[in-house]
């Protein structure tokens, strides 16, 4: 019997550190840059950790509520601190919940814990509708597409649909050169919300590795699975919250991606196949082996 391939180990071509980490506790708020994380199985600790949903449960997000860019996130001891334009801000305790909640983030839906009436009105009255902020059950267990996997159990919490997303330096300079040449000022790599961000290797490496291994406090072995197809997301800017079309238009020139149906696309959806609770720190070696379909 041939060895699972997401278990061999990589031969060492694919050389790069970590340069950049993030983590999005509020899906599509805005994240936080981090210095070290806690490598978990759905990803970096805390990460999509909270949804804002409709009347209805149903998650929104920037696509179509483009000013939740400008809700800017702190983790402060055992507090998450949201702060936005105009508002006070609103503390969030880590390890508190009040009450059952029923929610859809995509085709999925499962019971999550709604974090009550004061949470509710700050999003409400930032955002100009009707919301609702709910927290991740850890005890409901939310999988990755098996098909993209390989028939790995990958566990997400509210992320669109992997754990993590890895992207590179060399990705972004390569848009943001393209960018320049067409008259257009450059971008942040916080429109692409990655989780990981490498230094080190050629643009779109990211896309073509098989198992990324990290030099963490223990072994690290993350598979990256299936390309990020791109929402208009990344047309929006974070500093204002508005959206104009130039980074889509600009990546539609030599990012449509045939893996995914043409789609457009930038860094590349990742799950964890070993290293849970591992911290994971900027500066960390990240080795790996080419991928041959």
């Amino acid at each position: 019997m041939s060895p699972d391939p997401a278990m061999t180990a990589s031969s060492p071509e694919f050389a790069a550190r970590i340069a950049r980490l993030f983590v999005y506790p509020v899906k599509s708020c805005a994240g936080i840059e981090l210095t070290e994380a806690v490598l978990t199985a759905t990803g970096l600790d805390l990460d999509r950790a909270w949804m804002v949903v409709d009347e209805e449960g149903t998650f929104v997000s920037q696509r179509e509520l483009p000013r939740m860019a400008l809700v800017r996130t702190q983790l402060k001891g055992s507090e998450v601190v949201l702060r936005a334009p105009g508002m006070l801000s609103l503390h969030l305790a880590v390890d508190e919940v009040e009450g059952p909640a029923r929610v859809r983030v995509w085709d999925d839906e499962l019971d999550a814990y709604d974090m009550g009436a004061v949470a509710s009105q700050w999003f409400s009255d930032f955002l100009g509708r009707r919301l609702r902020l709910v927290r991740f059950d850890p005890e409901q267990r939310r999988l990755s597409s098996l098909k993209w996997t390989g028939g790995v159990e990958a566990p997400n919490q509210f992320a669109d649909a992997f754990p993590l997303l890895v992207a590179s330096e060399a990705s972004l300079a390569g848009l943001n050169e393209r960018l320049a040449r067409a008259g257009h000022a450059p971008v942040g790599m916080e429109r692409f919300r990655p989780n990981i961000v490498l230094a080190g290797v050629e643009a779109h490496d990211e896309d073509r590795v098989d198992v990324l291994r990290i030099e963490a406090d223990r072994p690290v072995a993350i598979r990256p699975v299936k390309p990020c197809a791109r929402c208009p997301i990344p047309n929006i800017d974070p500093q204002s919250g508005e959206p104009s079309p130039e980074v889509l238009d600009t990546l539609q020139g030599y990012r449509s991606d045939p893996r995914v149906g043409g789609a457009v696309t930038f860094a590349m959806n990742a799950i964890v196949l070993e290293g849970e609770d591992a911290v994971l720190r900027v500066g960390q070696a990240v080795t790996g082996g080419w991928k041959f379909d």
